[in-house]
């Protein structure tokens, strides 16, 4: 239970009671009753709700819960109002007739009083619980409580497994990146070392025509004959008919 949202008898730990103190307690607590109001005027603190309901009956304990953290965090942050604000709350009366009374004789009815009161014109809206008594109030927070603790450890852990799964991610993104970054280093060597080779093939080939040429004229060469020398008879032929005609 929230100490800021209690008006009431101090909680602190006693002496045990003896059998007749508990009988007594028992049975104020059967007597007592219960009103529940659903909407809390803007600014209205658990002592001025105490001072009001004191007006008609004897009050034991009050509560008021207070907004939701979100919802607190947003109206500071976006208004001037900085102050606590309620949403709902309990009152216990001593007598439940009392109790039953005053919800039936104050609910949907202005809250009233002097003349320029913050919550002159305000209207209650309350109801009497039966058979309700504070102990469920307080095990109804304390569950409600735990409820909500349950949930933040379950959001907190759901939050860790998406930042690791987020973490994960990354690492595996930039893996993966360093990967296609090798890959297209390596498909541009092979490119320019596959330039480089369809460059020097057709030099390799010309040269290979050009040996081969080479090599099919010397043989040619070779196999020409050389002139052979003049005959010494057919000179002398050639030289006896000469001398016959002058």
């Amino acid at each position: 239970m929230d100490p800021s949202g209690y008006a009431g008898p101090s909680e602190k730990t006693v002496k045990p009671l003896t059998p007749e103190a508990l009988a007594a307690f028992k049975a104020a607590q059967e007597k007592a009753g219960v009103v529940y109001i659903s909407r809390i005027p803007p600014g209205m603190r658990p002592t001025k709700v105490r001072h009001l309901m004191s007006a008609y009956g004897e009050v034991g304990r009050v509560y008021l819960q207070q907004e939701d953290a979100k919802r607190a965090y947003l109206r500071r942050k976006y208004t001037s109002t900085k102050k606590a604000h309620y949403t709902e709350g309990w009152v216990e009366f001593k007598d439940k007739r009392v109790a039953r009374s005053v919800a039936e004789m104050l609910n949907a009815q202005p809250i009233g009083g002097k003349k320029g009161s913050r919550w002159r014109d305000d209207v209650w809206t309350m109801k009497y619980l039966p058979k309700f008594k504070w102990n469920m109030l307080t095990e109804q927070i304390a569950h409600e409580a735990a409820v909500h603790a349950a949930q933040l450890r379950v959001e907190l852990s759901q939050s860790r497994k998406e930042q690791r799964d987020y973490l994960k991610n990354v690492e595996l993104a930039r893996v993966l990146g360093k990967r296609a970054e090798r890959k297209r280093k390596n498909v541009g060597d092979g490119e320019a070392q596959d330039a480089n080779d369809t460059v020097q093939r057709p030099q390799k080939v010309q040269r290979k025509v050009e040996d081969e040429g080479r090599a099919q004229v010397l043989p040619k060469e070779k196999r020409k004959k050389p002139k052979s020398d003049p005959n010494p008879d057919a000179e002398a032929q050639l030289s006896s008919v000469l001398g016959s005609i002058f």
